[in-house]
């Protein structure tokens, strides 16, 4: 199977699973007890016109199948919805905000992935007292949940030693790098022990192999070796963990972002959720879903790239 076709049926695969995601975000609505028009009144008593008018306007006289419909032709248009909190569009709620999520996932995933690959390769590589150590400081840095370390930066650099600012995403380039260093590495702070985990485990793994010894019988050189032969060929097992990586960002930049009052999506989503504001939660949990699996796209698009042994379809039976 050609590359072009193996990128096109998983173009299809991630319409089709987004597609079935839509239905179920916005579903879940209807599917918890109440009338969605007591989370639009909120609590409180409202005359039958303005319940009709409540009606009509979300179109919650119509089947189903039929609102469905409607809401998925307006997501495609851009149009989310009108935020009931908020009293404004969700979409431009959504553009004041992802702004300041995708800084704070970005400066975290080159956090995760300079300081996990370097860690990964020096503790393989070396051995020794380095490994060791590397080995206990990944332990730690997996067994600290991303909110713990919030509230331990917080406290030693923000609080007690005033270094960061306790909370903002601050205005301009500059400012976010400042406001968002204490963020990024709470965010990232797990991510590091598992891809230092796994980069060093797949390079030991290489380095047990016959052509890596070959390799070395031949006289080229260790760091030659390790580059070419040892990581190369390991970036296909570290690669893998790239979707749970941003599975995990997404999943814990709620958390976060509430400890720091980051003001992006994932506090907007905890707040949402809150006050019951269903068109902004089915907003952010659609993008959130939209962004993994385009990780998970490209992910699996690099994958024959960076290691060609690997097929982009079904082996073909011999004849």
């Amino acid at each position: 199977m050609s590359f072009l076709r193996f990128a096109v049926r998983r173009l299809a695969e991630m319409a089709a699973t987004l597609l079935a995601a839509s239905f179920v975000i916005f579903g879940a609505l209807y599917l918890a007890p109440g009338n969605p028009a007591s989370f639009l009144l909120g609590g409180r008593s409202a005359s039958p016109e303005a319940l009709q008018a409540i009606n009509e306007h979300y179109h919650l006289d119509d089947p189903f199948a039929v609102r469905y419909g409607h809401w998925l032709g307006q997501v495609l248009q851009g149009d989310f919805g009108r935020s009931i909190t908020y009293r404004t569009d969700v979409s431009r709620l959504l553009a004041d905000r992802l702004p300041n999520t995708l800084m704070l996932m970005s400066m975290a995933l080159v956090l995760v992935l300079v300081a996990g690959l370097v860690l990964g390769w020096i503790g393989a590589v070396r051995g020794g007292f380095a490994d060791s150590a590397i080995l206990v400081t990944t332990t730690f840095a997996i067994g600290t949940p991303s909110f713990v370390a919030a509230v331990m930066l917080q406290g030693l650099f923000a609080v007690r030693l005033g270094w960061f600012p306790t909370g903002g995403a601050g205005e301009g380039f500059g400012q976010m790098l400042w406001h968002l260093t204490l963020p990024s590495l709470a965010l990232a702070l797990y991510l590091i022990g598992m891809l230092a985990r796994v980069t060093r485990a797949a390079m030991l793994d290489v380095l047990g192999q016959e052509h890596v010894t070959v390799a070395r019988s031949r006289g080229v050189s260790e760091s030659r070796v390790i580059r070419r032969h040892v990581f190369r060929n390991a970036l296909g097992t570290v690669l893998t963990t790239g979707g749970l990586i941003v599975s995990t960002l997404l999943v814990c930049t709620v958390l976060v972002e509430s400890a720091f009052s980051v003001g992006g999506i994932g506090q907007l989503l905890e707040l949402s959720t809150t006050t019951k504001d269903f068109p902004t939660v089915q907003a952010i949990s659609l993008i959130m879903v939209a962004l993994f699996m385009t990780v998970n796209l490209v992910v699996d698009l690099l994958h024959p790239l960076v290691d060609p042994r690997i097929a982009l379809g079904p082996a073909k039976k011999a004849a």
